[in-house]
């Protein structure tokens, strides 16, 4: 199958230019048929160029996707890379088994999560993905395949964990799963009037439950400036509740002609949000789906944000920048007048990741998302990447859309480690950014 790249863009709207599209297997059959450069490509989740690749070839890897291996008492799986979590969920949820990490959508492959080395709300207790795999194949451009694990060539394990699918393409892919007991989240939630309280609970909640999350009002301001709401759930031990939840239906029908998002709608949105939680401090239990993959319930909600799509920032800070870091980049976003729909805080824990590029360090993460508006957004993002730089953090590459050189090298010095790992066949447009002298 060969096709043009139009309908594959990134989630924040982007698209490659004069990119081409092949099925997956068909390169794995015969490589030599498809022009280089390549670049392995799953849902197109990541919200920046990370996933594109202009003047190459895209390995779409949609239907490349079975389960070949599932042992119901280990919690051993082996998978290929298309493997969405959305469907492995509806697999192993029955039998008793969850992702180890999970990232905030369902639709995201295992070669995407494992290229992004995806971290989710238990960082602090489970760390990110790449912890959890056991091993995988990796095939080169040069037709070669490589079985990786920590004792099998583990210089390209490190590179290929958070690698952006830069070192090749990984056909399969073995994941250590976790026990559950239902399907069933028992959740609290608990509402904050800042950011001393936020980094109090966060504190109080880590050593209790394993998946910790705050959304904040990001248009609050005066005294109410910080506000949010700290989300914190344990799997429920509810025997006999073990079936899947179905994926919500509603969708976004087109995309408007503008965005939808402003400041005006996000400040109906987020008092309705604020409302709309449970009573306070209370346990109650919930299904998973609605817990891990909140902003599933709609597909295609980034159309929204109109025909210039979306960015999304996010960026991790040492824990002891953070509490100042965080104020001024929620600050230095409403002087800027912008409208983050998602705004998400929560802490990283001190697990290091097996991944060389790994994003996640000890300290917090501040998720913002806004509609695009060209170079106001662009202003305003290369002014959050100052604060980050300046209090020893980092800016996310696979949510990333811009970042000059200079920011990603700050960001992941050992950047030139992880380049002599890379496959000479395989780039992107954000590696053609960022690694170029």
């Amino acid at each position: 199958m060969t096709a043009t790249a139009d309908l594959h863009r990134s989630w924040g709207g982007l698209a490659g230019r004069d990119s081409r599209v092949v099925d997956a297997r068909d390169w794995v059959e015969r490589p030599e048929r498809f022009r280089q450069p390549l670049l392995p490509y799953g849902k197109g989740r990541s919200y920046g160029d990370s996933c594109l690749v202009s003047d190459g070839t895209l390995l779409d890897t949609s239907r490349f996707d079975t389960v070949l291996a599932f042992d119901r008492d280990t919690g051993i799986v082996t998978c290929e890379p298309g493997l969405s979590f959305e469907k492995l969920l509806e697999i192993v949820v029955p039998a008793g088994w969850f992702p180890p990490v999970t990232p905030g959508t369902a639709c995201v492959t295992m070669g995407g999560a494992l290229a992004n080395d995806v971290h989710g709300k238990n960082h602090h207790a489970a760390g990110t993905f790449g912890h959890h795999v056991r091993s995988f194949e990796l095939m080169r451009s040069d037709g070669r395949r490589l079985f990786c694990a920590p004792e099998l060539h583990p210089a390209i394990f490190a590179a290929t964990i958070g690698g952006y699918g830069l070192t090749g393409l990984v056909t399969q892919i073995t994941l250590q799963l976790r026990p559950i007991g239902s399907a069933l989240m028992e959740q609290e939630t608990l509402p904050f009037t800042g950011l001393d309280r936020f980094f109090e609970i966060a504190a109080q909640s880590d050593s209790r439950f394993d998946y910790t999350v705050a959304w904040i009002d990001s248009l609050a301001d005066g005294r109410n400036f910080g506000r949010g709401l700290f989300f914190r759930a344990n799997h429920a031990q509810a025997p006999g509740s073990l079936g899947t939840t179905a994926p919500g239906k509603l969708s976004m029908p087109f995309q408007p002609p503008f965005s939808l998002i402003n400041r005006a709608t996000l400040s109906l949105f987020n008092r309705a949000y604020r409302l709309g939680q449970a009573r306070p401090g209370a346990r109650h239990a919930v299904p998973y789906r609605p817990f891990f993959y909140p902003l599933d319930g709609i597909r295609h909600w980034n159309r929204a944000y109109g025909p210039k799509g979306l960015r999304q920032f996010q960026c991790a800070l040492p824990m002891a920048a953070a509490r100042e870091a965080v104020d001024s980049l929620l600050r230095r976003t409403l002087r800027a007048g912008e409208a983050s729909f998602l705004t998400v805080l929560k802490l990283f824990g001190d697990k290091p990741s097996p991944g060389l590029m790994s994003f996640p360090i000890p300290g917090a993460t501040l998720t913002l998302d806004f509609p695009y508006r060209g170079q106001r957004t662009d202003r305003l993002l290369a002014d959050l990447d100052i604060v980050v730089l300046e209090a020893g953090g980092r800016v996310n590459p696979y949510k990333d859309a811009r970042m000059p050189a200079e920011t990603f090298r700050r960001s992941f010095p050992q950047w030139r480690d992880f380049a002599a790992q890379c496959d000479p066949g395989f780039t992107s447009d954000f590696w053609r950014r960022v690694s170029r002298d």
